[in-house]
């Protein structure tokens, strides 16, 4: 028995007998075709136009910056917590976590943080990365103010919590960021570690080709790197909010300006550095 399989262009029942052609050696059977779903799975088959989600309203967007923002408010609170915490406790007990603690401690603030809170906000948790990812178009502009100040609040208030709970003798010579070097020196300093975490934050978090999955643990590893080589020389910051809420909360303010401009510099170059290999 012969049995031919044709397929017509236009759409039609779903399965049509031709009884003009049909003999006991040939059985035609027509099967139809839809342009418009055929590389579509089952329960996907809709027109184009309802592949695009809704657009959001205003409420919507307002609502989903809350959301980030707060998100950053309390990442960048833990996280300067958790570092002042480890510095005060370190300075008690006589250098019992060591160099090697603290900077242990920050990094892995950083590894629980942000995989806390990267797909709410990007747990950018410090103004230098914000800043960076607006100029290269990662993060939209009408973002960065509230990420900054949402930022600099949660280090304050995080400076205060610990300023209160410890009552060390001498805060400010113990949390604060101030040089122990020239300020050339410190300056280059802060540059170039924080150049090292926007290099490894930007081909972690932009690049598709990139593991997503290893974006906290890439940052937190920077940061333990560099706190590491950077920590007795400029205190490590790498994060303008770390310098100044700690400076708001214990009034030492020497040299400030290393930490406020060195970081965002450093930062655009990092991320600049990676998009030129790109």
């Amino acid at each position: 028995m012969d049995v031919s399989l044709s397929i017509p262009s236009a759409p039609a029942a779903s399965m049509l007998v031709d009884k003009d052609n049909m003999s006991d050696d040939k059985i035609s059977i027509f099967i139809p075709r839809s342009p418009s779903n055929k590389t579509k799975p089952l329960g996907f088959q809709q027109n184009e136009a309802s592949d695009d989600p809704p657009p959001l309203s205003a409420k919507s967007m307002t609502l989903a910056l809350i959301k980030k923002v707060v998100a950053e408010f309390l990442g960048t609170f833990l996280l300067i917590f958790t570092v002042l915490s480890a510095l005060i406790m370190n300075e008690a007990h006589n250098g019992a976590l060591g160099l090697l603690g603290v900077a242990a401690s920050a990094g892995m603030a950083v590894v629980v943080i942000v995989s806390s809170i990267f797909h709410v906000s990007g747990g950018q948790l410090n103004p230098a990365v914000s800043v960076t990812m607006a100029v290269f178009g990662h993060l939209p502009p009408a973002h960065l103010v509230p990420y900054v100040v949402a930022q600099l609040l949660g280090s304050t208030a995080a400076s205060f919590v610990v300023k209160a709970l410890y009552d060390p003798v001498n805060l400010g010579a113990t949390v604060a960021t101030v040089p122990r070097i020239g300020a050339f020196e410190a300056f280059w300093v802060e540059f170039i570690t924080t150049f090292i975490l926007l290099f490894v934050i930007t081909a972690l978090s932009t690049d598709p080709r990139a593991v997503k999955e290893l974006i906290a643990v890439g940052a937190a590893a920077a940061v333990m790197m560099s706190a590491l080589i950077s920590g007795e020389s400029t205190g490590g910051s790498m994060n303008p909010a770390r310098t100044l809420g700690t400076a708001i909360a214990t009034g030492t303010y020497t040299k400030i300006w290393i930490y406020i401009v060195a970081p965002p510099l450093g930062a655009i170059a990092g991320c600049g550095a990676y998009h030129a290999l790109k």
